[in-house]
Formats: structure tokens, C-alpha cells, sequence
């Protein structure tokens, strides 16, 4: 390494002056961008804000009341209405929250009650928004495994992460597994209702798990996650649903039982696995003769540049701060990525043993793979 003292002895020249000479700026692209910068970062604050006002149930009452005031909102919600005016005026100042001048008060419009206060709609954000706050709660691990280039375990986040997790992509789960992928796999469906031996891998919380087993009740399913407090969440799921043809373990990918399922479900996990090749080779051998993996992976696709969009933004973001932490904290470490792309996964799935891998459906967000030894 070439100190400062060594330098100096190298003669009068300035080590400055061997900085290379920037660009000239482009006034107008440098006042372009900086404002994008400022709206991403004033949409950071909003994040939490959005946040507060979900767990607070202030959208909902403000969806409940429609028009008011922020004294008539607050009294309705139970928060202080002085905090609440600054908090509605941010709303409105970034096109979360409606203001009307003439009477002073603030409504949603129905598109901005969907998109913030309809639990279980698609386009709700709460999910995300959740995350993301769970993200800032413990930003000082997240710079230190930025730096370090460490692993960083799933149970290492906050314990919003979890549930932010759940809420985001539970709503995809419920309007198209049962309607679309599963339809898309060749038998499944028919089998399912035959009766059968489901494994959900990586369950979470059981979102997926629990509307299997009420959609097919003659079926045996199975959820298994290596995190603990996510299994207990989803046995309190199950015990309050009432779902008798599901059970919950804990265990990891690499550890499923001989148990020869009929369908084993990767729902937005593989890529967060350590050793994501011995995890699907193990799911092979799991398998029933004629069984089915079906993998469901963010879409994105092969190449950086095919996803650099709003999307594909924030599965980057969520795979920096999550995902690949969470595969380097685990044996082998591939640290897939959450846009990983069709042609790794499908290498992941060929290099496990399976013979036949082909994309079945996908969505704005997720695609679908069927695997088959």
C-alpha cells in the first residue's frame, strides 16, 4: 500500500493532482436528479409515516369517515390531533391523503384507500412499508454486514420483517395459486383433490400453507421454515382457521423427511437458501414418483440491466438488506439474489437432478417454475 509519507518522498507533485479531471455537469440533468433524489428520500420518511398510520388505524378510520377534519380524524382514531395535522399535511404534500382548502379537511380517494387501507389487496403497499421500517430499526447491522461482507441470519431482523414479509406477498399467494399456478402444473390439481402429501418449504408465517389445506382437505400438508418464531405463528394461524390437515415444522430445506410428496412448493425462498443446489436436490428425493416442485421466485430477468425498474429496484433493495445476507449466513453461501433470473434457477434445479424445469406462469412480480425429476 502506498502510504502518504511515501509519497510525499516521491517529490513536490500533489497527489491531488493525479485525480483524474470530472465531467463537465449538466445543469439541468444535476437539478433533475437531485430532485428524484429528494423525492425517493422524502418517500423514505413517508415510508414510516405510511407505517404509523396503519398501525395506528388512521386510514382506516379516515376510509370509515370519509372527509374530516384532523380533529374529528383524531378523536375517531384515538391519536393526538396536533401530531396528526403535521402528519396529514406530509401525506397530502407527497399525493398519499386528498385536502379540499375550502373546508380544511382530508379524505382518501378510493384508489389511495385500496392501495393503504385494504388489508389483503394486491395493491396494498402495508407489506412493503413494513419491511422497510424494520430495515431502518436495525440499519447499524445492516452497515456493518455491508461492510464486512458477513451473513446476516433471518432471525437477525426485526421482528417487523417477519410479519411485513407475510403481508407483502400473501395477497399474490391468494389470488393466484389456486386459480392460476397450480392450474398451469399437468395433474396437480386433480391429485390435490384426491388427496396427497403437500410440503410448503420455507412456509414463514403459513400463508400459502393454510390455503392449500383449506382448498384441498382431503390432502396432507406440510410446512416447514428454520425460523422458530414463524412456525409458531403459523401454528396459531392454523389453530384459528381450524385447519386440521396441516402441520408445521421446523426444519430446514436439507432436512425434509422421506415422505415421498405428491407437490413441494418453493414460494420466494430458494433464493434465500445457503446451499440452494442441495436444498432442491434434497426436494428431488422427497419426491413421490411422479411429484411436482413448483418454485416461485421474484421475476426478474437474466441480464442487470433487464431490471432496472421500480420493480426490480426493490427486489435489489429487499435481496442487499435480506436475501443475500441470509444465504451468506447459511453453509455454502451461494447468495442467489432475489433477481436471480430464469436461466440461474432453472442451472440450480438441472445441477440438483431434476430433468424437466419449464416456466408456468408469472405475474407482475413473481414467475413460476415446474420442476420434475
Amino acid at each position: 500500500m502506498t502510504t502518504a509519507a511515501a509519497v510525499a518522498d516521491q517529490g513536490d507533485e500533489d497527489p491531488m493532482d493525479t485525480i483524474p479531471s470530472q465531467p463537465a455537469v449538466d445543469q439541468a440533468r444535476l437539478e433533475a436528479f437531485a430532485g428524484k433524489a429528494m423525492q425517493d428520500l422524502a418517500g423514505a420518511c413517508t415510508a414510516l409515516l405510511v407505517y404509523m398510520g396503519d398501525q395506528t388505524g388512521v386510514f382506516r378510520a379516515l376510509r370509515e369517515v370519509g372527509p374530516a377534519a384532523p380533529e374529528a380524524l383524531a378523536a375517531r382514531a384515538g391519536v393526538d390531533a396536533r401530531y396528526l395535522t403535521e402528519w396529514l399535511c406530509a401525506l397530502a404534500a407527497g399525493g398519499y391523503v386528498e385536502y379540499d382548502p375550502a373546508t380544511g379537511a382530508f379524505s382518501l380517494s378510493p384508489e389511495q384507500a385500496v392501495v393503504l387501507a385494504e388489508e389483503g389487496h394486491p395493491a396494498c403497499v402495508q407489506g412493503y412499508a413494513q419491511i422497510a421500517v424494520a430495515q431502518v430499526a436495525t440499519y447499524e447491522l445492516a452497515i456493518e454486514t455491508f461492510r464486512t461482507g458477513a451473513g446476516r441470519a433471518w432471525d437477525a431482523h426485526d421482528r417487523n420483517c417477519f410479519c411485513g414479509v407475510d403481508r407483502f406477498f400473501r395477497p399474490g399467494y391468494m389470488a393466484n395459486l389456486l386459480d392460476a399456478w397450480l392450474p398451469a402444473l399437468d395433474g396437480v390439481t386433480e391429485r390435490l383433490e384426491a388427496g396427497g402429501k403437500v410440503a410448503d418449504v420455507g412456509c414463514g408465517h403459513g400463508a400459502a400453507t393454510l390455503l392449500l389445506a383449506s382448498a384441498f382437505p382431503r390432502a396432507t400438508v406440510h410446512g416447514y421454515d428454520i425460523h422458530g418464531p414463524s412456525i409458531e405463528a403459523a401454528r396459531r394461524h392454523a389453530a384459528a382457521d381450524g385447519a386440521g390437515n396441516v402441520r408445521f415444522e421446523t426444519a430446514a430445506a436439507k432436512e425434509l423427511p422421506n415422505e415421498a410428496f405428491d407437490l413441494v412448493c418453493l414460494f420466494d425462498a430458494l433464493h434465500d437458501m445457503g446451499d440452494p443446489v442441495g436444498a432442491a436436490r434434497r426436494i428431488r428425493e422427497c419426491l413421490a414418483p411422479d411429484g411436482v416442485l413448483m418454485l416461485v421466485e421474484p421475476l426478474a430477468g437474466d441480464r442487470i440491466e433487464d431490471n432496472l425498474h421500480l420493480i426490480g429496484q426493490l427486489f435489489y433493495a429487499g435481496s442487499t438488506l435480506i436475501c443475500t445476507p441470509a444465504s451468506r449466513s447459511q453453509e455454502v453461501g451461494l447468495a442467489l439474489g432475489a433477481q436471480a433470473g430464469e436461466a440461474r434457477l432453472r442451472s440450480v434445479l438441472l445441477e440438483a437432478g431434476f430433468g424437466r424445469v419449464r416456466r408456468v406462469a408469472e405475474t407482475m412480480t413473481n414467475m413460476v417454475l415446474e420442476a420434475r425429476p
